[in-house]
């Protein structure tokens, strides 16, 4: 099998209009993991991303038969540039359906290469779904993304290069995984010619489709998907894909959404680049690997896959960038309500730098503060910031890893309702598009009191609702029925501890 697809590769025409990318160190964090750290820059592609590769490998095989019906594919947005740019190369229509939620940046690519973007569905899966409906009534040429062994071998190239530019020492390559194309091809070319070197996939922690097929060893089908990482928001790993990596992928790798960010900030600080979130994997996987493993001294390689964000989003990056690098702590404090109390508690942060604070009088008693506070992972901790507040008597409640408190009581400390005494709260998250939140609006207003309402998105993929019900305490088993057929994923927020010291 393997041979099969190596052939492939090595007769692949993708230099028609991809380019051979660097491997380039980054110095940077090379030096803070005391490892070395090569990225194989795919980001630098005609189209910032590595899809172009297996687009035209795939379409330059086609019979003209094939090429004269046109083609289409679904894609979240770089396969569907780079389909884009190998049909308008080869002189053949294109359509493109790509979810709703999909990057501007990459749907005006797609227009601006002369095919027809076609948004649909929420997710991959309703695009694919709407694709292949097309491919039935249109006669369109059907271009998978990832599961297609011709696919598979042009995103292949990119192992060929990594080996030409790194022949001696290389101990693992860390690759971004959303259908399993690029890990496959380059997995299949590595494990060939140099079956020593590790080959690890990474993905999002709420997007692992390719770990949950190797834990339960057959495909699986993910029953929610995490969007965030756009690129990679696949629900099942790909048949062709999932028969190289069960055989020939070494480990998988998950990442949370503020580690990603947190990568992406290290490939800036190296680079100066801006790389999308699923391209950020790479990295986000290695350091995480090696903080597990406690790896020195090795040479790793991150795939950095792609560069197609909305400008807008970088917003919520550079906020949770500190927090998936564990150099900001979301704590709440209580205080008593008494002259000098405050200055007290600042004495007892030392020379820490304050991120964000804010105050708010409880009682004739006593105060809670909501504070960040900036930390190191490796000289000044959260847990010595804690252990040291708790030392010096102040009762202290760790929000850092906390949901609700990351993405509205930090915008929302202050709103103490006393009167309000039957109130429960949910938290809400659904695809960000025209008209969502209204129609969450519509729904969820009319039965009961709505005593609290925050709506937060500030460049995430979806939308966040904060809320309160004044619900009748006879009433309440028929909230979960109610907020379900509404449609969109909630939790149960009414015992949060962030929710009672700040809002409750």
């Amino acid at each position: 099998m393997l041979e099969q697809y190596v052939k492939k590769m090595l007769t692949s025409p993708v230099y028609d209009v991809a380019v051979e990318t660097p491997l380039q160190p980054a110095r940077t964090l090379s030096e803070r993991l005391g490892n070395q750290i090569l990225l194989k820059r795919e980001d630098l592609q005609p189209v910032f991303s590595f899809k172009i590769r297996g687009a035209y490998n795939k379409v330059a095989q086609l019979t003209d038969e094939e090429k004269a019906r046109g083609v289409i594919a679904a894609s979240a947005g770089n396969h569907a540039q780079g389909l884009a740019l190998a049909a308008q190369k080869l002189g053949i229509k294109a359509v493109i359906v790509m979810p709703k939620t999909t990057p501007e940046i990459k749907v005006k690519a797609v227009r601006a290469r002369g095919a027809k973007a076609v948004l649909h569905g929420d997710a991959f899966p309703e695009a694919l779904t709407h694709a292949l409906k097309l491919v039935e009534e249109k006669g369109y040429t059907f271009i998978h993304p990832y599961d297609d062994p011709d696919t598979i071998a042009g995103q292949g190239t990119v192992a060929m290069e990594i080996l030409r530019q790194q022949p001696g020492s290389l101990n693992a390559i860390f690759v971004p995984v959303g259908g399993g194309g690029l890990i496959a091809g380059i997995a299949a070319y590595v494990k060939y010619l140099r079956p020593e070197i590790k080959i690890i996939g990474v993905e999002p922690d709420d997007s692992n489709c390719l770990q949950a097929a190797m834990q339960a060893n057959e495909r699986v089908v993910l029953s929610q998907v995490g969007i965030f990482a756009d690129g990679v928001a696949v629900g099942q790993i790909g048949h062709h894909t999932f028969e190289i990596c069960r055989r020939y992928v070494d480990d998988v790798v998950t990442v949370s959404s503020d580690e990603i960010c947190a990568a992406i900030k290290d490939i800036y600080d190296d680079t100066r680049s801006i790389t999308e979130p699923a391209g950020a994997l790479g990295v986000a996987g290695i350091k995480k690997y090696v903080a597990t493993h406690g790896i020195k001294g090795q040479t790793l390689v991150a795939i950095d896959s792609g560069a197609n964000v909305n400008f807008d989003r970088l917003r919520h990056v550079a906020e949770r960038a500190e927090l998936g690098e564990q150099r900001e702590a979301i704590i709440a404090v209580t205080i008593p309500e008494r002259p000098g109390s405050f200055k007290a508690f600042c004495e007892a942060l030392g020379k820490r730098q304050i991120t964000e604070f804010n105050y708010r009088y409880n009682t004739e008693k006593e105060a809670h503060i909501f504070v960040g506070v900036q930390t190191h992972p490796e000289t000044d901790p959260r847990e010595k910031l804690v252990e040291s507040l708790r030392d010096q008597g102040f009762p202290v409640v760790d929000l850092t890893e906390n949901e609700l408190a990351k993405l509205h009581i930090r915008h929302t400390v202050g709103g103490h309702a006393p009167h309000v005494d039957t109130e429960q709260v949910f938290r809400f998250e659904f695809p960000e598009r025209p008209g969502a939140l209204f129609n969450f609006l519509n729904r969820l207003g009319g039965r009961w009191n709505i005593t609290m309402f925050h709506y937060r998105n500030h460049g995430a993929a979806d939308g966040r609702v904060l809320a309160a019900l004044e619900v009748p305490e006879d009433e309440r088993h028929l909230v979960p029925e109610a907020l379900t057929e509404i449609g969109y994923r909630y939790w149960d927020e009414t015992s949060n501890p962030a929710y009672r010291l700040f809002l409750g």
